[in-house]
């Protein structure tokens, strides 16, 4: 007995739309929708001033160290000259407490130390002839008397002179004065590093490469500390960011490979996940999950490669796709 099969129309529909689901399914499970992010650097200077020069305008590539912007640096300017001079004084200061006196001051001092010499021999002299004299009565007590106070005089001036030389033959200070001569150096280069570093920040450079976004200021305004002036997206600051349901966030692992797919990219983008978001959150209005189930989606980051993140615009909309290598 042979039997036959006859599929009615409305079988033929049932079975078109189950694979049609089928369909649906695979393609929600291997591609995600999400989009392109940029982590901006705003570039500020941390003291106010006049914005004097505005070297790269929005839309510029810069390289890395390349000068942006700078502001007025007249008042730091000035600081700096008045630290270095004072630096000067410092340096001054210590070498002149280091050294011994100058040399005719020294020829001077040795002088008067001959001058008490010769004055010490007379006197001595002087008093054995008295003594001499007064032995055979000729003197009286008294004048004896002057010529020993003269010649002690004389002999206490010598050692004066002698200690004097000394002084004069080191240096000029003290220990002590010496080390708050030495203090008040390190005190004055420190402030000379600082108004350094003060002018140097008045100048602006890109700490990585990348393009202008944005300018907030033209030359001539005020610049408040801190305040930005221009906006910088770092070539490795694109993010591709997307997102996956609650079912597959699972299988995700930090450093697994991804290929992006958007409207106008010529080649699919190649990246590598580094975020997984700890926590699920509500799907973002801006994104279209294709199941009606799917109210709890996880946050997925990755970094492009290099050589092709400057096709990638922030905001851009992509499919991503997880790949094996």
């Amino acid at each position: 007995m042979k039997f036959s099969l006859i599929l009615k129309p409305p079988f033929l529909i049932g079975l078109a739309l189950l694979v049609s689901i089928a369909g649906c399914n695979k393609v929600e499970k291997s591609s995600y929708q999400g989009y392109i992010e940029g982590e901006y650097v705003y570039l500020a200077a941390p003291s106010a001033g006049y914005l004097d020069k505005l070297l790269m305008l929005r839309g510029s590539r810069v390289r890395e160290g390349t000068h942006v912007f700078s502001l007025a640096a007249d008042p730091e300017q000035h600081g700096l000259r008045e630290a270095e001079a004072r630096e000067q004084s410092a340096r001054e200061k210590l070498r002149n407490l280091s050294e011994p006196h100058r040399q005719p001051e020294v020829a001077a001092m040795e002088a008067q130390v001959h001058m008490a010499e010769v004055a010490l021999t007379l006197s001595e002299r002087q008093l054995q002839q008295r003594e001499a004299l007064a032995e055979k009565g000729f003197i009286s007590p008294a004048s004896l008397d002057e010529i020993r106070a003269t010649h002690d005089r004389d002999k206490a001036q010598l050692d004066a002179a002698r200690q004097q030389l000394a002084t004069y033959q080191t240096t000029l200070g003290r220990k002590p004065e010496m080390r708050a001569a030495a203090a008040d150096v390190d005190v004055s280069n420190a402030q000379v590093a600082q108004q350094h570093w003060q002018v140097d920040k008045k100048t602006v450079s890109a700490p990585a490469a990348g393009e202008i976004t944005e300018t907030y200021y033209r030359p001539g305004e005020w610049v408040q500390a801190g305040q930005p002036v221009v906006s910088l997206l770092p070539d490795n600051r694109r993010i591709i960011r997307f997102f996956v349901p609650e079912p597959v966030v699972a299988s995700i692992r930090l450093g697994g490979n991804v290929e992006v797919t958007c409207d106008g990219c010529p080649t699919a983008i190649r990246g590598t996940i580094n975020f997984i978001a700890p926590q699920a959150e509500y799907t973002p209005p801006v994104i279209y999950s294709r199941g009606s189930r799917e109210k709890m989606v996880f946050r997925i980051e990755a970094v492009p490669r290099p050589e092709q993140a400057l096709a990638l615009k922030p905001g851009l909309p992509i499919d991503v796709s997880f790949t094996e290598h």
